[in-house]
């Protein structure tokens, strides 16, 4: 597994440890967003092991398969935030397109020089709606709707899926490929929408929201995710590619709003002396809009119809629950959000300094 030690990947490698009886091997970079904090409870399990590499290192990345000659390769590295592929773009086509050509080619070689190695191997590149581009108020993303990306991370994830899907034709590689929609949930780094907001929240702090708040996004919760990847990586033939979402569309106002709701249930705006000292009396209260950055594309939405019917796949979340043990999860543990904000975490640029 690469960036395992990510959101998406450090919950998976809890999911593929507790439901399979397979050695997980967890190759990150630990870059801002991967952070062993999130893998501290499963640091003894006997059939984790953690290796601090680049995916985009030739070598390193080919001597870790030969050396543990996987069944599978998943691939969760990535760069991901939409606003940082605008600062620095170089960083995403390294990590991004170099890093999966590397996972490729050590595939290939790999499976070329032990092709006994070959029966049931799958790789399976883990991406994201956001290749698609942009929708209108009406339609949904399918597994054969062209590519259109808007930002440099999107594209240069729409270029590691293409690499996915030509190694497959081109070389037979047993690929698979899985597009997800938004994800939230425990250990997602605090940049993105739903922890930064709750943090935010709790400290009394604006609640940036971009342009009108109206841009929409499709809601997957992170476990939903993870229970869909280990199916699409156990059940589908070689070649595979499969929309996952939530089926929870929401503006992100309405993300924003229902976020002031569950914290008022959870801790009360009027017994957070963060909101006392600016006079404050709801969450409500901090709601801001911002700028709306570069390229930010209007909706999103997933049709997951062909995951649901070939293999049998659905969320089990509704958004307002998984919403709600979202905010549990991060009120209880402050000190791993305080450790995953040191570093080179730019707390002035995401409004929590």
């Amino acid at each position: 597994m690469t960036g395992g030690a990510g959101f998406i990947g450090s919950n998976f490698v809890r999911h593929a440890l507790a439901r399979t009886d397979a050695r997980v091997v967890v190759l990150d970079k630990l870059t801002y967003a991967g952070n062993l904090e999130s893998l501290s409870d499963v640091a003894s399990h006997p059939r984790y092991a953690f290796v601090e590499a680049d995916i985009a290192d030739r070598e390193a990345v080919r001597a870790l398969v030969r050396e543990h000659r996987p069944a599978a390769i998943v691939n969760f590295a990535a760069e991901t935030h939409v606003d940082r592929s605008i600062d620095d773009p170089a960083s995403f086509v390294r990590t991004n397109i170099a890093g999966a050509f590397e996972l490729l080619e050590a595939t290939r070689l790999f499976l070329r020089e032990e092709p006994g190695a070959a029966a049931g191997f799958r790789f399976l590149h883990v991406s994201t709606d956001e290749v698609y581009g942009t929708l209108g108020a009406t339609g949904a993303f399918s597994e054969t709707t062209p590519y259109a990306p808007n930002s440099p991370y999107a594209a240069s994830k729409a270029g590691a899926d293409h690499l996915v899907r030509a190694y497959h034709e081109t070389y037979r590689l047993p690929a698979l490929l899985t597009n997800c929609s938004n994800n939230y949930g425990p250990f997602q780094f605090p940049e993105k929408l739903i922890p930064l907001m709750i943090l935010n929240a709790v400290e009394g702090k604006s609640l940036p929201i971009y342009g009108d708040g109206g841009n929409v996004r499709d809601w997957l919760f992170v476990e939903d995710h993870c229970e869909g990847i280990l199916l699409v990586l156990r059940k589908s033939a070689p070649g595979g590619k499969y929309n996952i979402g939530g089926g929870n569309e929401r503006t992100n106002l309405q993300v924003v709003d229902a976020l002031c709701t569950a914290l008022e249930a959870e801790l009360p705006a009027a017994k957070n002396p963060a909101l006392a000292a600016r006079g404050l009396s709801s969450y409500a209260g901090l709601k801001n809009f911002v700028a709306d950055r570069p390229g930010h594309d209007r909706r999103y939405a997933i049709d997951a119809s062909k995951v649901r019917v070939e293999l049998g796949w659905s969320p089990r979340h509704a958004f307002e629950d998984g919403l709600r043990e979202t905010v549990r999860w991060y009120l209880a543990n402050r000190p791993w959000c305080e450790a995953v904000q040191s570093g080179s975490y730019r707390r002035e640029r995401l409004g929590l300094g």
